[in-house]
């Protein structure tokens, strides 16, 4: 944490001078995360373009940003100091060659968000030494309440990562951590809000189930999430301790703790992990592996 505070406090440009920054995948999140940067102030309309293979997907972008985004972006792509990837992972073979023959600079700094897909065949996929950069966020991005890591490939330096760490900074907290951990943070974290909104149904469904509106019921549920998450973080305190705070001797809610239990709520979820972080291992390599047989069958090969 400390030093992600370092480089906030005493910022360096996250784009060279006269040099602009791209984002090829103009779709939710490639447009937060450029929203962020704008709304921020870390980069004016003038030096950030986009580009995505939809053209209604472009104009939808465009409009919603005020500035260019393009299907056929390639003749940007050699003024780029960085390049935010934001497609599918199975667009990955594609993207990077296009990427590369359209003129990348060496030192052009590559951040990726593509889940399963690790800096290793990244670097391998763009076959070049240009610095890459892989990232995680999710979708509370939206709201600017994203949670990313980060992680450096082998040609990536130390400004490069923080570079990284202050465009996902403009979104929520970001995090540098090994790329060991990346499938189990793409199944925590990544696939986290899924998970809160379900149980956040289920509860808000029993709400009405003991007579509440749904309306109530739901905002209820919303804000006690938010108001719990805001403890831990806030405190520093371990879940356990808050939640003996909240159960008193032979009341409501050790009773309610007590079901939970029985329904084996822990194991379930740590199931949930479990299984979304052998999925997370397979989102890149499969797909990619696909998509460059196809490829070498036209070519072929």
């Amino acid at each position: 944490m400390a030093k992600i505070q370092e480089h906030t406090s005493h910022p360096a440009a996250i784009v060279a001078d006269g040099l602009t920054m791209g984002v090829v995948g103009a779709g939710v999140m490639g447009q937060t995360l450029m929203k962020g940067l704008l709304t921020n102030g870390l980069i004016t309309r003038e030096r950030i373009w986009a580009g995505d293979k939809n053209t209604a997907t472009c104009e939808a972008a465009k409009q919603a940003l005020g500035i260019p985004v393009e299907a056929d972006f390639q003749g940007r792509v050699p003024t780029a100091d960085v390049i935010l990837i934001c497609v599918k992972p199975v667009d990955a073979p594609v993207v990077l060659a296009t990427l590369r023959n359209a003129g990348l600079r060496r030192e052009t700094l590559l951040i990726s968000i593509l889940a399963g897909v690790s800096t290793d065949r990244l670097e391998t996929l763009l076959g070049t030494e240009n610095p890459v950069v892989r990232a995680m966020p999710n979708t509370p991005a939206i709201v600017n309440e994203g949670m990313t890591v980060v992680c450096a490939g082998r040609y990536a330096s130390k400004t490069d990562l923080e570079r990284a760490q202050r465009i996902f900074e403009a979104v929520g907290k970001c995090l540098a951590v090994d790329e060991i951990h990346f499938n189990g943070v793409t199944a925590l974290s990544g696939a986290g809000p899924a998970y809160q909104f379900l149980i956040m149904e289920a509860l808000a469904d029993a709400g009405v189930g003991v007579g509440l509106p749904r309306q109530l019921a739901l905002t209820l549920v919303a804000q006690t999430a938010l108001g719990a998450a805001r403890m831990v973080l806030t405190t520093g305190r371990h879940p356990a301790a808050l939640r003996d705070d909240v159960t008193t001797p032979a009341g409501c809610t050790i009773a309610g703790l007590l079901m939970l239990e029985d329904g084996k709520v822990r194991s379930v979820l740590a199931r949930a992990v479990e299984e979304a972080t052998k999925v997370s291992a397979h989102l890149g390599a499969a797909p990619a592996k696909m998509s460059e047989t196809a490829a070498g069958q036209r070519s072929g090969h």
